[in-house]
């Protein structure tokens, strides 16, 4: 389904914008300078949210997840752009042979990349100590087709400079976290579909480098707060201005749009 601009919803879809930053570093439970989150509603500029009271200065994964699982249980409409894949190429589902279907993804890699555990870092997957990364890998040369089209980097892709694999090997177990508690209370966007249900909260794959040249960093932001301050902003904004509605409905044939629905899409790429 394709949106023209005479096909734009008059009034915005959501209450409520969430941008994220994710980190991969360390532990779930590991307070991460670099794991930032900035909300926005209405009209008024998206400011940041600060982590709940506790002896970590700065937001862990674990209490991010919890955080969007309170958050989300309110009757506000929601969506949130998390700066992390939230899927891996086709060609993974092939080697491994696994269903190509995202809630059997999501809880075959849990199987195996438990990175939401105590004490847990990616790199102890990664070599052996934990879990059993090594029955599934993926080559760096494997790219889901939404990350070809933005020139972005493998999940596959580790240790080198704007990385996502971390932050995706880390991030998912809590994606798996949130669709089990939060179930049909939330549409994770495309898998779910590409028509994210009138008042329901919703995930989205985002990519600030698509969008951050419209928003200058404020004074004193850190790139990671720019990034989660630019992924909420523009969420705001273009669903204002109809700009999400295309967004969520790119270009795409039918056999494309299954493909999306495994893969996952990052939004705004087209």
């Amino acid at each position: 389904m394709t949106f023209g601009h005479s096909e734009l919803i008059s009034k915005p879809q959501f209450e409520r914008y969430i941008g994220i930053d994710y980190s991969g570093a360390e532990t779930p439970t590991s307070g991460l300078k670099g794991l930032r989150v900035y909300i926005a509603t209405g009209e008024g500029e998206a400011t940041e949210v600060i982590p709940p009271p506790s002896p970590k200065r700065y937001w862990t994964r674990q209490t991010v997840a919890h955080w969007l699982l309170e958050t989300l249980s309110q009757p506000t409409s929601t969506i949130v752009g998390i700066d992390h894949g939230f899927s891996f190429p086709l060609r993974y589902f092939e080697y491994h042979q696994i269903l190509p279907n995202w809630d059997v993804f999501l809880r075959d890699f849990h199987r195996h990349w438990p990175t939401d555990e105590p004490h847990i870092y990616v790199d102890f997957v990664r070599n052996g100590l934990a879990g059993n990364g090594g029955a599934r890998t993926g080559d760096p040369k494997w790219r889901r087709i939404t990350e070809q089209r933005c020139r972005g980097k493998s999940v596959f892709h580790f240790d080198c400079q704007g990385s996502v694999a971390k932050s995706t090997h880390s991030g998912i177990p809590w994606l798996l976290f949130l669709r089990e508690r939060l179930g049909k209370d939330v549409h994770f966007w495309p898998f779910d579909g590409f028509s994210p249900p009138e008042l329901r909260s919703t995930f989205v794959e985002a990519y600030p480098a698509l969008y951050k040249h419209r928003f200058p960093a404020g004074q004193g932001m850190t790139g990671d707060q720019h990034d989660a301050y630019v992924i909420a902003q523009w969420l705001r904004q273009a669903d204002a201005s109809g700009e999400l509605q295309i967004a969520l409905h790119p270009d795409m044939d039918p056999s494309m749009q299954l493909l999306a629905r495994v893969e996952g899409w990052i939004l705004g790429v087209a």
